[in-house]
């Protein structure tokens, strides 16, 4: 229930509805119980047409409300139809079925506002979801695998809505018609009630033995899953490799052996599941035909009660069974849950290490410039960066060179705040990085990566990104700056076209294009380029290079290269090996000192 408690807190903005819903589920309750209860005079006029009640009764009495009412309707019905029997049973079949039209009415009132509750609180988990995925450091989702994230804001939610919620509509009503049936029948008799709770904890004990092993199952279900939503992901991200290398078949293979594997875990939590209802059925109709045995000797044999009031009663025992099985179907329906909801919650209270300080500074200009100062860094076991230090002057490129790991995007990483230093520390203008909003601190950078992040939709919508609210003129002129404008002009609707999927209608120098239009809107004081070139052939690379010059005019630039042809107009070229600095200067002061660099550049002009 713990669990259950935590998803609850969610209901708060809709408790108006549950309100509704527990007074509908009240009346409801109490109609369902009257209904029955009513069917006694209806008996009694058919059965019984020489007792007619020709005085109204007097009320002697709680002890005595039972025959009290009983009578009194009788006398009704008698003065309404005098010696014509027909309109006394119109009369009592009128009152059956306004209670029953009443019963279902509230029934439906109380669905349709717990409806409101149970889809607002599935909307707000979910946009909560969303929330903290995007809020949540990239580290997080390098250890978990995209399909299961998937799976736990969709198919996970879904469950809760299926489970935890619909017990929301049951806790009010199930309950208290159960409580209002039992007094009804305590009213018509107390020995044969008491008889029916004998048989109640026995059968309860059957129904809970069954539902022990559900979480457990359920919780094997939801995370294969995960697990072949994450090969769906995989499979599509990868496609064109999948084809080229002939691994349909692999891929097939590994999804069917996923597919298999949730085929045979949810028979086996579905054929459990399916279980709760054939045995409270049957244990219901038992109790039913134990009460038939015991009730009927009660009519036949002891006299003690009429024939009306026992097929009301049976009417009656009969009503219990069906909230009966809601509820204990709800009790799976909670364990199943259980497990749904532990995934979710993970997801919700997983903790942000990378979080503004109380009293983060709003950092909204820059002046001098960027320092690493003894920065230590490591993803797991092993630093990355080792007393790395750094200065990055306003106004200065700085190019960040060296062999594959030597730890040129962690330095991206680290300067952009993806990630938090183990050790020492990052200052701009003087200020730590960590005294700083991380919203006003990217607000200052613009990234272009070597990977082309686009978005399906319109070429227009992606390079305004960065910006709300853009101009078209300063979309255009963005787009001109990176050389994308005459492309962009090309395609059928101009800025309006849509990009695909990743940008997947676009070519790798045009995808880069727009990632520095978009870089360029945005018009930030300090400029990160990851590799921003490394992907593509000499013609695009020409044109790339070109609006790469363009937008660092006048700007603040940390350079990671590949290319190192690309960055030979450097203030500073920075030679990184295994996570320290080996050399750094100019590249014509780099070249005569015929060290790393020097290697590094004759590597590539050799494989050229």
């Amino acid at each position: 229930m713990n669990y259950f408690k935590k998803i609850l807190r969610f209901a708060g903005p809709y408790r108006k509805y549950g309100y509704l819903n527990i007074f509908f589920n009240i009346l409801y309750a109490l109609f369902s119980a009257l209904s029955f209860a009513a069917l006694i005079p209806m008996l009694d006029v058919l059965f019984k047409p020489e007792e007619k009640v020709h005085a109204e009764p007097v009320y002697q009495g709680i002890s005595n409300l039972k025959d009290y009412l009983q009578d009194y309707i009788n006398y009704r019905v008698t003065a309404y139809s005098g010696d014509d029997d027909m309109k006394g049973l119109v009369l009592v079949i009128g009152l059956v079925l306004v209670l029953f039209l009443m019963k279902n009415a509230f029934n439906y009132l109380a669905m349709y506002f717990i409806t409101f509750l149970r889809n607002g609180v599935l909307k707000d988990i979910r946009n909560k979801m969303y929330e903290k995925i995007v809020d949540l450091p990239i580290s997080y989702f390098s250890e978990k695998r995209k399909g299961d994230v998937i799976a736990r804001i969709t198919s996970d939610v879904l469950e809760i809505q299926h489970s935890f919620l619909s017990i929301l509509e049951l806790i009010v009503r199930e309950p208290l018609t159960i409580l209002f049936t039992i007094l009804v029948m305590f009213g018509i008799s107390t020995k044969l009630t008491i008889f029916v709770f004998v048989f109640i904890p026995i059968a309860g004990m059957i129904i809970s033995r069954i539902g022990k092993s559900l979480k457990r199952k359920s919780d094997k279900v939801q995370k294969e899953q995960g697990e072949f939503l994450s090969i769906v992901e995989e499979t599509l991200g990868g496609l064109r490799v999948i084809k080229a290398f002939n691994a349909e078949s692999k891929f097939y293979n590994t999804f069917k052996k996923s597919t298999d594997r949730f085929f045979k875990f949810s028979n086996s939590l579905l054929n459990r599941q399916n279980l709760a209802s054939p045995t409270g059925e049957f244990l219901g109709i038992l109790v039913i035909g134990v009460l038939l045995w015991f009730g009927g000797k009660m009519v036949l044999v002891d006299k003690t009660l009429d024939a009306s009031s026992f097929i009301a009663y049976m009417g009656l025992a009969y009503n219990i069974l069906t909230p009966a099985k809601a509820i204990s179907k709800a009790s799976y329906g909670v364990k199943k849950g259980n497990s749904a909801a532990e995934r979710v919650l993970e997801v919700l209270e997983s903790e942000n290490p990378i979080k503004d300080k109380e009293g983060a500074a709003e950092k909204m200009d820059f002046n001098t410039g960027i320092e690493l100062s003894n920065v230590g860094f490591k993803y797991e076991k092993d630093y990355v960066l080792k007393d790395f230090n750094l200065k990055v002057e306003k106004g200065k490129t700085v190019a960040l060179v060296g062999q594959s790991g030597s730890g040129k995007s962690t330095v991206a990483n680290l300067v952009t705040r993806f990630y938090d230093v183990n050790k020492g520390q990052i200052l701009i203008d003087g200020t730590n990085i960590k005294d700083i909003t991380k919203k006003s601190l990217r607000g200052l950078m613009g990234l272009v990566t070597q990977d082309s992040i686009l978005f399906n939709d319109s070429v227009k919508n992606n390079i305004s990104l960065g910006k709300e609210n853009a101009t078209m003129e300063e979309i255009v002129a963005a787009a001109k700056v990176a050389n994308a404008h005459d492309f962009i002009m090309d395609l059928p609707h101009g800025y309006d076209t849509n990009i695909g999927d990743g940008g997947g209608k676009l070519s790798g120098g045009q995808k880069q294009r727009l990632s520095i239009a978009r870089a360029v809107l945005k018009n930030p004081p300090i400029m990160i380029l990851d590799e921003a070139t490394s992907a593509l052939d000499t013609e695009s690379e020409r044109l790339v290079q070109d609006a790469l010059e363009k937008m660092m005019q006048n700007r603040t630039s940390i350079v990671i290269a590949h290319r190192l042809s690309t960055i030979q107009n450097a203030d500073t070229i920075v030679v990184m090996s295994k996570g320290k600095i080996v050399e750094q200067g100019t590249h014509d002061e780099l070249m005569k000192a015929q060290n790393s660099y020097k290697k590094l550049v004759e590597m590539q002009s050799f494989s050229i």
